[in-house]
């Protein structure tokens, strides 16, 4: 029995992910009305080591000896865990001795206005803050933040984390019909992610039952026209593959969709993986398929793998 990890998971988002929890529950700096995990018991902005850093990093030792196949080791659980002063301890410990694994972190970006919080992220290969509202109104009505919080000092401290931050960054947007999708909600959540520049906005929804009684998911139409609003930030829905739908690797439209974004130059998987909203583990299985195809072509380049046209100006 595990007391920091849970998991492996299949992830909507991540794929293959073994969760890290440092925090008791439920610990966090917003009581959002969303949020699986229910009310927020512990509301805080002061950082501490909420839990025993050694005894994490035992755990992930433990787990991780055996070098099981994962997608991501991501940061999560049942509240902040940037409020935990060991984040990067932790994510130091497994860039130095798991560096196969990418490190992601999913964080309410409340406190990444912190230049210690900065340093301490700084070794992650993906960060996901989230931003649900950004207007006082619809800050207050969705996240209800802590005492102190606002909403201006949340969007300046992703922007700052991410002027420095050189992974990558996507910004989740977690849609509630009536409280964030209104024009003026949507306008200000533009101007805000143009000043963030995240690689990439990510709309989330409910696909789970919300504490709050009032929250449900948008339908597809709603979705879409977030979108067309947001245009031309790059935005994705988190993909769900409905009864029937082919999977990815068999799905001739989505390679359609790949050799578009590759048009535009070559890119990694991790990026290829963000602008298209497929996790990297089915995009593999996807890319794998379109290379017999003789579709594109896959090659080791200064440590990494880098995906192209089967014929583009590189490859001449």
């Amino acid at each position: 029995m595990k007391r920091f990890l849970f998991g492996p998971v299949n992830s909507r988002r991540l794929g293959r992910s073994l969760g890290i929890d440092l925090l008791p529950f439920k610990t966090c700096t917003l009581d959002c009305v969303y949020c699986e995990c229910g009310w927020t018991t512990d509301q805080t902005l002061r950082r501490a080591e909420l839990v025993p850093t050694h005894q994490v990093i035992a755990e992930l030792d433990d787990y991780l000896a055996a070098r099981p196949p994962l997608d991501y080791v991501t940061f999560s659980g049942a509240g902040e865990p940037t409020l935990h002063t060991g984040i990067g301890v932790v994510i130091g410990h497994l860039k130095r001795h798991y560096p196969h694994y990418p490190v992601a972190v999913l964080t309410n970006g409340t406190l990444l206005g912190d230049p210690e919080v900065q340093a301490q992220l700084a070794a992650a290969d993906l960060v996901v803050p989230s931003l649900d509202g950004a207007t006082p109104a619809a800050f207050r009505a969705i996240c209800r933040p802590a005492a102190g919080l606002t909403v201006d000092a949340v969007i300046e401290g992703i922007a700052a984390f991410r002027r420095g931050f050189p992974g990558l960054l996507l910004l989740e947007v977690f849609l509630v019909p009536g409280q964030n999708d209104r024009p003026e909600e949507l306008a200000a959540l533009k101007q805000a992610a143009t000043l963030i520049a995240p690689d990439a906005i990510q709309l989330n929804s409910l696909d789970r039952p919300a504490p709050h009684p009032g929250v449900a998911p948008p339908g597809d139409a709603a979705l879409q026209r977030v979108r067309d609003f947001l245009y031309p930030l790059q935005v994705q829905a988190v993909r769900r593959r409905g009864p029937g739908e082919l999977a990815p690797w068999d799905n001739p439209e989505l390679f359609q969709e790949i050799a578009a974004v590759l048009a535009r130059g070559p890119t990694s998987l991790p990026r290829l993986a963000v602008a298209t909203g497929i996790r990297a583990s089915d995009l593999a299985k996807t890319l794998a398929q379109m290379v017999r195809q003789s579709l594109v072509q896959c090659r080791h380049d200064r440590g990494e793998w880098c995906i192209a046209p089967m014929y583009d100006a590189d490859s001449e």
